[in-house]
């Protein structure tokens, strides 16, 4: 077993506790809602929750896959919900959020591995919620482009899917999602007009020109927006980190990748790739 590495300061997590902290926990809660805030043990929930904002989590909260880095559940799921579409929009709406982000459980056991759902959703948000813009975090539809298209028509403002990490680390921590399909996706998403983004962690042991190599790759995909995070192992069953990068190299990383030409970049130790999303409309 490899040895482990301690926190550094730099990574302390500030908790929520204030009134909007606990109006957004009850009504995601009341609409019997997932959110990848608590699935995932985001460390910045307590700073969304407390603005008011969240990351709905749909299609369930059991994925079919089992990625190494991820804290989500894994098994079989159950049947979609299909109440869901409606109380994510009515829970938007109760939150008078400006900007919404959905992202979801990969639902490899369906025949169309959720597509349906996803637009369903997405329809019904824009319904209720006509002046909310929509960022869509999708899963790679095991490459079936014919379904991301049925996402990309639903015309969310921003359509994001993370490569996660470099190609050579991909294997390592992806159970079955595949660094070329995932740059397959990006670019049928950008090629269709929509604004691309994907989101990468560090600290799995990558080297500062793998991640250069990575940003490469996603721009000539045609990708705008680029979110990295450190890694932070969410459950002793998850892949260790292998280090902490500093807030010195996240800034590194930050003015590289907008010299390559990138949109936004957002590069900070505790980035995710839904923190701060109102700004990359």
């Amino acid at each position: 077993m490899s040895e482990h590495v301690r926190k550094p300061d730099w990574l302390k997590i500030r908790l929520g506790g204030n009134e909007q902290f606990t109006k957004t926990k009850s009504i995601v809660e009341s609409h019997c809602l997932h959110t990848i805030c608590t699935s995932g043990k985001c460390p910045n929930m307590g700073e969304c929750w407390s603005r008011g904002t969240a990351t709905f989590m749909i299609a369930g909260e059991i994925c079919t896959r089992s990625c190494r880095f991820c804290n989500t559940l894994t098994g079989k799921p159950l049947p979609l919900d299909p109440k869901e579409p409606a109380n994510v929009a009515e829970s938007i709406r109760l939150m008078n959020l400006k900007h919404a982000v959905i992202t979801s459980v990969d639902r490899d056991d369906l025949p169309d591995l959720g597509a349906r759902h996803w637009v369903d959703t997405i329809r019904t948000i824009k319904e209720v919620n006509p002046d909310t813009t929509v960022e869509v975090l999708i899963p790679d539809f095991q490459g079936r482009l014919d379904l991301v298209d049925q996402v990309v028509a639903a015309a969310p403002e921003i359509i994001s899917h993370n490569m996660e990490t470099v190609r050579r680390i991909s294997p390592q921590v992806r159970s079955a999602a595949k660094y070329d399909v995932s740059l397959a996706v990006l670019s049928r998403i950008a090629k269709q007009g929509a604004t691309a983004k994907t989101g990468i962690m560090v600290g799995l042991g990558e080297t500062p020109g793998e991640v250069y190599e990575l940003m490469d790759d996603v721009l000539a995909a045609g990708v705008s927006v680029l979110t990295i995070g450190q890694y932070l192992q969410p459950s002793r069953k998850n892949i260790q980190v292998t280090e902490y990068v500093t807030p010195e190299q996240f800034n590194v990383y930050k003015s590289i990748a907008l010299d390559k030409g990138f949109r936004m970049v957002e590069s900070a130790p505790l980035v995710r790739s839904s923190y701060h999303a109102e700004k990359h409309v």
